[in-house]
C-alpha cells in the first residue's frame, strides 16, 4: 500500500489540504526509519552461526500483507525448526491460511540460497511431525532444516539479487510491454518440481485481468471485515514502521501531514465517502489498471506441500525479475477464499482456462515502473526462538 507522491497528490486533490501541508511546511522529512530496513544489508559481519545467516537473508522473503509470520526454532544442534507464527494470521483474506504457507515457501527457498552462499546444503523435511491441515494452520513445525556442511555445494547466482527484490505495488508502464525474450529468461529461473508456469503480454488477456483484478480489489475494500484487517496491520507514519516494521506502511511528507490533520485515520480509512477511503480505491485501482504483462503458477494439487513448493517458484521469479529490471507484485485478491469472492474466482479461472481441479497459487503483475525501496522487516531476533 505504498502510493507515489504524484498519485497521492492527485488523490488528495483538496486544496485545503495541500495549502495547510505548504503552510506548515510540506518538506518535512517523514522517511523510512533506518532500522526498519537495516535487514536488507544482510547479517551483521560478526554472525557466525550459518544459520542465523542464513536467516537473516530469509527474513527479506516476501509474505501476506508483510506480516512476516515466520517462528524459527534452533532446538537442535545445526538444524531449525520452521514454524508458522499463528499471531500473525489473516482470517477474513486468507482463511485456511494458504497465502500463509505459501509465505513460508518464499521464507525456505531465500534459506537455502543463502545457505548454498556459506557452503552449507539444506536438507528440508516438510511437516516432520504431521499436521499438514488442508484447512487450517497448526502449531507443529512447517519443515525442519538440517544444515549440513558441504564445501562442493553448488551457489545460486539468485543470492545476489535477495538485497534487490522488491513487490512493487505501482503502476507500471504501459507504453513499455516486457518482450517475449524477457519473460523467457524470467522463466530460466523457474523449476518446475509439478508446478505450472504461464506469463502472458498478450493485450486482450492482459486487458481480461485487469478488469477482473479491479473488480476484485473492489470487493476486498467494500467488504468490512476484508478492509478492516488490512486497516488493522497498517503503520501510518514513521514513528509507527519504527515501532512495528512489518504490515502495510505509509510513510512521506504527504501521509505525514494528513494524518497530523486528520485527514488520515484508520476509522476515515474505513468509512465511505471519506477522502482516505476514496484514495484507498484509486490507489489500487491505479496499479490494477496499469499492467502489461501478467503470470500464475498453478499446481495440480493444493496439498500444504503444493503451497510451500508455489512460494519456493515465486520467489525465484521475484529474483530473477530484479535482475532483469522487470517490476513484479503478487496480486492476492482475485485468489482469496472468502465467500464474497468465489463469483469472482471462478471467472478468473474460466478466463485462464485452468483444467478443473487445479488451484492458482499465485498471481502476479509484471512491466516496468520507477524503482521503490524496500518494505519494513523485523530483527532476526524478533523470529528466532532456542
Amino acid at each position: 500500500m505504498k502510493a507515489s507522491r504524484r498519485l497521492l497528490l492527485r488523490t488528495a486533490g483538496g486544496s485545503a489540504v495541500l495549502l495547510a501541508g505548504s503552510a506548515f511546511g510540506l518538506s518535512r522529512c517523514d522517511r523510512m526509519p533506518a532500522s526498519a530496513v537495516a535487514g536488507w544489508q544482510g547479517p551483521a559481519p560478526d554472525v557466525d552461526d550459518p544459520r542465523i545467516r542464513a536467516l537473516s537473508w530469509a527474513m527479506l522473503a516476501p509474505s501476506p500483507h508483510n506480516m512476516q509470520s515466520w517462528i524459527a526454532a534452533i532446538d537442535q544442534a545445526e538444524s531449525i525448526a520452521l514454524h508458522v507464527d499463528t499471531t500473525r494470521l489473516l482470517p477474513e483474506t486468507d482463511p485456511f491460511g494458504r497465502q500463509t504457507v505459501i509465505g513460508q515457501g518464499t521464507f525456505l527457498e531465500l534459506l537455502e540460497i543463502a545457505a548454498r552462499e556459506d557452503g552449507y546444503r539444506c536438507e528440508i523435511a516438510l511437516y516432520p511431525d504431521g499436521g499438514d491441515d488442508a484447512l487450517s494452520v497448526v502449531d507443529r513445525p512447517v519443515a525442519r532444516v538440517a544444515f549440513v556442511r558441504d564445501p562442493d555445494v553448488p551457489k545460486d547466482p539468485l543470492f545476489a539479487q535477495i538485497p534487490h527484490r522488491r513487490s512493487t505495488k505501482e503502476p507500471y508502464n504501459l507504453d513499455r510491454r516486457p518482450e517475449d525474450t524477457v519473460l523467457t529468461a524470467l522463466a530460466q529461473a523457474h523449476v518446475d518440481g509439478g508446478i505450472d508456469l504461464q506469463m502472458t503480454g498478450n493485450p486482450a488477456v492482459v486487458e481480461t485481468l485487469m478488469d477482473l483484478t479491479r473488480r476484485a480489489v473492489m470487493i476486498e475494500i467494500e467488504t468490512p471485515r476484508t478492509l478492516q484487517e488490512s486497516i488493522d496491520v497498517l503503520r501510518i507514519g514513521a514513528d509507527e514502521i519504527a515501532a512495528n516494521p512489518d504490515g502495510i506502511e505509509l510513510h512521506g511528507p504527504m501521509f505525514w501531514w494528513m494524518h497530523r490533520l486528520g485527514v488520515m485515520t484508520r476509522e476515515k480509512a474505513v468509512t465511505p465517502g471519506t477522502m482516505a477511503y476514496q484514495g484507498g480505491i484509486d490507489y489500487a485501482a491505479g496499479w490494477a489498471s496499469a499492467t502489461p504483462a501478467f503470470g500464475w503458477l498453478t499446481t495440480a494439487g493444493n496439498a500444504r506441500a503444493d503451497q510451500i513448493a508455489a512460494g519456493r517458484a515465486y520467489v525465484r521469479l521475484n529474483l530473477k525479475a530484479a535482475e532483469l529490471g522487470l517490476a513484479m507484485h503478487p496480486v492476492s485478491q482475485l485468489l482469496q477464499e472468502y465467500p464474497e469472492m468465489a463469483d469472482m474466482q471462478r471467472a478468473f479461472l474460466a478466463a485462464i482456462g485452468t483444467p478443473p481441479g487445479h488451484t492458482v497459487q499465485m498471481l502476479f503483475r509484471l512491466g516496468y515502473a520507477d524503482p521503490v525501496g524496500p518494505s519494513p522487516r523485523r530483527p532476526v531476533d524478533a523470529i528466532v526462538r532456542g
